[in-house]
This record gives C-alpha cells, structure tokens and sequence, in this order.
C-alpha cells in the first residue's frame, strides 16, 4: 500500500478513536514525517487526504486541526422530541432542497466540487466510456473460451463467475469484504430497488433524501411504500430530521447526492451508522459514481463501517463501464442473507449471461480497474 495512505488510515483511526480529539491540533509535518520514517511530502498527501475526507482542517501559520466529529444527536422517547448535546449543525445550503440538475457545491467537510449526474444518465462524454475496442475484444474472447456454456440459465443471483469477480474487486480496491454468496446481480438499480422492498416488506416506512434522484422515490411509489423525504443540509441528511423520522429503512447516496451534489462527511456517515444502530434500522447505500472520485483513494463506504450488517450496498455499471451496460449488483449483509434468499432467493436473474461472462472479463482481466483509474486521472487533470 503506498505509504501516505497507511498514514492517513493510522491518524484516521486515532481520531475516530479519540486518541485526537476534536479540535485538537495534529502533530506538525515535520514531527509525523519523523514518527513514521518518510519525507515530509508523503505526510503532506496524507494530510490532504484527512482534509479532503473531513478528517482535518488546515489552519495558515497555525497547523492541522481535528475537526472530525461524530454529531451527538438522540431521540427523547418520552418527549417525541430531537435534541443535540453539543452544538448547532451545520447550516443548509441556500436552494439546496430546490436545486436543480446541475447544482454546484463544495462541502465544506470533503473539499470537493462538483456537478452531480443522475444515475442511470449518460455520462458527460464518451471518454468516460469504457474503449469500445476493448469492450469487443472481451466479447469475442468470452464467445471464443466459453462457447454454449453462456447458453445457460444464471443463478438466481447471478452467475458465480461475475459474483466472485466482483467479491474480489471489492476487497482489492473499495475496503469492502464479502463472500460472493451474498451478491445479487440485476439489471440496472432500480430493479434491485424493488428486491429489496420485498424483502424487507412494504409495512415499514423508508426514509430518502430530499431532494433526491427522481426514480428512487418513483420505485418505492410504485411499490406502495410509505417514504418520508429527510431534508439534505451541507453534509448529508439534518440531523433534527433523521433522528426524527420513524423510518425503519434509510436510503442515502454519501458519495454524491442528486441533484444537490451533497457529498456526506466523515462525521455524518458515522451518524447514519449510529442511526441504525439505535433505531434498529438498516441503510440502502446507493454507491453510484463513487469510483470516478477526484480523490487520491477510493471513497468510503458505510458497508465498511458498519459492524453489525445493517447495510445493503449497491453499485451499478451503467456509469463505470458505460450507459448500455444495464448490470447493477448489491452486497447484502450476513444479518440479512437468510431473509433475502428466502423472500426473492426464487426470483430468477434479468441479466444474460454473455452480458456477465464479459464483465467478469474485464474485472479480472484488469481493463476494469485501469479504465476507472484513467478517468481518475483524468478528472484529477480538470
């Protein structure tokens, strides 16, 4: 692992664990680039990486400063009423519940801008599209090795091929570890929407964000579910309003809302978990665009931070790979396992083989991983 990235994780830990506390200065650059052996510019990537995830804040002339926190807001069972123990949160973005396509911010927590594409949509030009040469080349080699055996009926979830490629793409590169058992293909995220209410059940009611990309609340409408729109503030949902919520069910996309562009912080995805801790509830994490992030490591997810399986994530191609790509996967805890195979376990798959065959192609051929790091690149260059 390069080496500022190990440094970021070790100082990350120490604040999530309190060792730094919030607003507690760091060690200087020249301190930790003693303390751990390298030079001070591998201290300072890894301190723009604590900035850029929320971690830090740089003071001129004065140093690094923690300013993780994890908001302490909690329900009053006997009052029906939300309180916070600590200090106000952070203010709304003017016109955020309002804004349109296209809406630019830059949280003040992640240090990002950008402009927020639906998911599902076009990308923003063809080179963000995997080469269409490789995509061919991949095609008539899966045709040449595999020949009648793409003629086969996948898996209820999909075929093992493509699910173990996938288990093992996650571990390498976006910190999650899964069996690939508890993967489950589809065609496209919606689909995959509707799996999961029924699974879960339609009796509960299912938090979203507000505003949020149209067709997650178009699928839960037409699955009659109950949702309850939660109001995005600078970071993620606000706090008065998720801990509000009688949701049993939360519905987030940390890495970049739609149509806002509202990127959770550190400290808010830490609440989210917290959420479903205290109230019993699991979280859908719709991951989409997050392997095109400008940073220099791969996005967070709250399926690795969550220690008690009360999260579903989910993930599509159509964006990585490119729109006609129709596959979509989600990763199910192993709390939940047992209720997913037996409430759509007889459900059959909707993606063709030869559809899975190639993409499991690309991901283990490697195509896959150094398409996304080329747009990466790229988009670091803009």
């Amino acid at each position: 692992m390069t080496r500022y990235i190990e440094i970021y994780e070790d100082i990350r830990k120490k604040i999530t664990d309190k060792i730094y506390e919030y607003g507690a200065k760091l060690p200087s650059k020249r301190v930790t680039a003693e303390d751990y052996s390298v030079s001070v510019i591998t201290v300072e990537h890894a301190y723009d990486l604590l900035i850029e995830e929320g971690y830090a804040i740089s003071k001129e002339k004065s140093g690094y400063f923690v300013s993780y926190r994890e908001n302490e807001y909690f329900a009053d069972n006997d009052r029906g009423s939300v309180r916070h123990s600590i200090s106000g949160r952070p203010d709304s973005p003017a016109g955020a519940a309002s804004a349109g396509p296209g809406f630019r911010m830059r949280s003040p927590y992640s240090g990002r801008s950008a402009v927020s594409t639906a998911p599902g949509t076009d990308p923003p030009s063809d080179s963000e599209e995997i080469s269409f040469n490789i995509y061919a080349k991949t095609v008539r080699k899966v045709l040449s090795d595999y020949g009648d055996e793409i003629k086969a009926r996948p898996a209820a979830y999909g075929c093992e091929i493509l699910r173990s490629a996938i288990a093992d793409y996650l571990i390498k590169n976006r910190g999650i570890r899964t069996d690939y058992s508890r993967i489950v293909i589809g065609s496209g995220a919606e689909y995959l929407y509707g799996l999961i209410v029924r699974a879960l059940g339609r009796d509960r009611i299912y938090a979203i964000e507000n505003p949020s990309y149209r067709k997650i609340s178009d699928v839960y409408e037409a699955e009659g579910i109950t949702t309850d729109r939660l109001d995005l503030g600078a970071d993620g949902i606000e706090s008065d309003r998720l801990w509000g919520t009688k949701a049993k069910v939360l519905h987030v996309t940390p890495y970049r809302s739609f149509p806002t562009g509202v990127t959770a912080s550190a400290a808010k995805k830490a609440e989210y978990i917290s959420w479903s801790k205290r109230k019993n509830g699991v979280i859908i994490e719709d991951d989409f665009e997050s392997e095109f992030s400008s940073s220099r490591k791969p996005e967070e997810t709250l399926f690795s931070k969550d220690t008690e399986g009360r999260v579903i994530y989910v993930n599509t191609f159509s964006k990585t790979i490119g729109s006609f790509m129709r596959t979509a996967y989600m990763v199910l805890p192993p709390k939940l396992e047992d209720l997913f195979r037996e409430k759509i376990g007889f459900y059959s798959c909707t993606v063709p083989a030869l559809e899975q065959y190639v993409l499991a192609e690309l991901i283990e051929n490697g195509d896959f991983v150094r398409h996304i790091n080329r747009v990466r690149r790229r988009r670091r260059e803009m």
